[in-house]
């Protein structure tokens, strides 16, 4: 199963992150464990000084902005 982290202290731009990598996932039919990291220390470790972050499987794939829904698919389909 995917591992998705949504990483951001909860600001604006990190909820539509969350939101387009939900709706993406169900677009693809990928069931995958999506959570939001807001703790500012375990952002850092997982390497992302700009937020919104998005890792997935352990891979920092976006940082500092929202991508678009297909570039998340793009992203989801390396990781498979």
């Amino acid at each position: 199963m995917l591992e998705i982290q949504v990483l951001g202290p909860g600001c604006n731009k990190c909820k539509t992150m969350y939101k387009l990598v939900t709706e993406t996932l169900g677009e693809m039919g990928i069931d995958a464990d999506v959570k939001k990291v807001e703790k500012l220390d375990e952002i850092i470790e997982a390497g992302v000084m700009l937020t919104p972050g998005l890792v997935i499987n352990g891979k920092v794939k976006v940082t500092g902005k929202v991508p678009g829904k297909s570039d998340i698919k793009k992203y989801i389909e390396q990781e498979i």
